[in-house]
């Protein structure tokens, strides 16, 4: 099956695999699982690997699954577990409550939502989302002991920010391949200013739905028992005396720096030994790594090594789930991808085009809902885009930057099932799908209509 119908066939995929999951209560793993073969069954990829007669190789369904299943993996799946580990030494340490000391210090307990979501905001420009996520939730997790927010507002808080400058502001790779790709890759500083400016509207859309959703959804790591919360005083007194706060802050920032240095470089397009060994310190993996040498630094000063085999042991059993669902939404995004539908997409894209800065808006978010990555989505859109820049009217680097930030909303708009960063905040902020859909899916929507109406605004001004 192609064309108009396979989108039909998608949507309704996606409405069944919904209720699957939250009404008929059947493992996210295998409602995803099962939706991703039935769709690619139906969308015709062959059973077995094909070589057509001009020597294009099309793999078999089979093939399309492992590799999707297993490029989630290798993308993020060493990251989950690092981070998860340096999150668990932090609490097991009391650091992760030290640090929620410095957070409230700078920004006062007034306002910890938007602490966190400025916090993800600027980690975000040049980590991954999914990495920040992991990274800062410790510290997410000791804000809401510390202050009592709404656990639930914090993960949303916390996810807005980091998605935002994921999708708008380089060196966050996403943004740079999209602005190269509409020929304003030499004006990345313009790119930046303009990814900060764009920012505003989906930054207070974020934080007013994180306040508003946080009294409409629960968290599984929130009680209504007030009797059995421990006050933050009771916390810190178990530990005794907290770590210093640079042992707590170097195994968080250590990785964001290592990877700051790594985009930096890249951008610059330094070569040589030292440029290698930015880039490779750079890597999530490595950086998360030496993160954890810091975090184990830590727990023996703590004098608690004889802890570090069961840290380990339960950390593994913790993000065991989370690896499995994200790497089942990476089969479904991968099955997408192999079928018609984003072909189909690009064909008739100029059936779109009418729509002026609204356009590449439209199809970043049709592609995005599809297939589940939102680097996918700015650079297939992009591309899309590019060679229709003139006919949309788009002509000087101001006005192309703004097809850029429209792109980038459209690319955050919305994440569902198909998405890691849905399994990641939803399973470290501890609700299941059914809430994450509520929370996180109804969020980056709001957060993708507010960015898209802030661009549409400047686009009218700025030319």
């Amino acid at each position: 099956m192609t064309g108009f119908p396979l989108i039909i066939v998608f949507v309704l995929a996606i409405v069944l695999m919904i209720i699957m999951i939250s009404k008929l209560k059947i493992h996210p793993f295998i409602s995803i699982m099962l939706i991703s073969l039935a769709l690619g069954l139906i969308a015709g990829i062959p059973l077995v690997d094909k070589t057509l007669e001009d020597g294009t190789k099309i793999s078999g369904l089979a093939n399309v699954i492992g590799a999707g299943f297993s490029g989630t993996f290798s993308s993020i799946g060493i990251v989950i577990i690092l981070g998860a580990l340096i999150g668990s030494i932090l609490e097991v340490t009391g650091a992760a409550l030290k640090l929620a000391d410095i957070v409230i210090k700078l920004v006062g307990e007034k306002n910890p939502v938007l602490a966190m979501e400025l916090m993800g905001w600027v980690v975000s420009i040049p980590v991954f989302c999914d990495s920040g996520f992991v990274i800062l939730n410790p510290i997410r997790k000791a804000l809401v002991q510390r202050t009592k927010e709404s656990s639930v507002a914090m993960t949303v808080g916390l996810a807005s920010g980091l998605y935002i400058a994921h999708v708008f502001i380089p060196p966050t790779p996403g943004p740079i391949a999209a602005a190269s790709t509409l020929g304003i890759g030499d004006n990345l500083l313009l790119v930046m200013g303009l990814g900060v400016v764009c920012s505003i509207f989906p930054l207070a859309a974020g934080l007013f739905y994180s306040k508003y959703i946080g009294k409409k959804v629960k968290a599984d790591d929130e009680t209504a028992d007030a009797e059995t919360v421990k006050t933050y005083e009771e916390l810190v007194a178990e530990y005794g005396k907290l770590p210093s706060g640079f042992s707590s802050l170097a195994p968080i920032i250590v990785p964001i720096i290592l990877m700051s240095l790594s985009s930096i470089a890249s951008m610059a397009k330094m070569s040589g030994g030292l440029a290698s060994l930015i880039a490779f310190l750079g890597t999530p993996i490595i950086a998360l790594a030496v993160g954890t040498a810091f975090a184990v630094a830590q727990l023996k000063g703590a004098g608690k090594m004889d802890k570090f085999y069961d840290i380990t042991n339960d950390t593994l059993k913790t993000v065991g789930p989370i690896l499995f669902v994200t790497a089942a939404g990476g089969v479904l995004g991968k099955v997408i991808s192999a079928s018609d539908m984003v072909n189909y997409i690009s064909a008739h894209a100029t059936v779109l085009s009418a729509m002026g800065i609204f356009f590449p808006f439209l199809l970043s978010a049709i592609l995005k809902t599809a297939q589940g990555s939102s680097t996918v989505a700015l650079t297939t859109t992009a591309g899309i885009v590019a060679p229709l820049l003139p006919v949309l009217g788009f002509t000087t680097p101001v006005q192309i930057t703004l097809v850029c930030m429209a792109i980038g909303a459209g690319a955050m708009t919305v994440s569902h099932a198909n998405d890691s960063y849905f399994w990641v905040v939803t399973n470290f902020g501890a609700m299941s799908p059914e809430r994450g859909y509520k929370t996180q899916t109804m969020n980056t929507l709001v957060m993708g209509v507010a960015a898209i109406l802030e661009i549409a605004l400047l686009s009218l001004f700025l030319h």
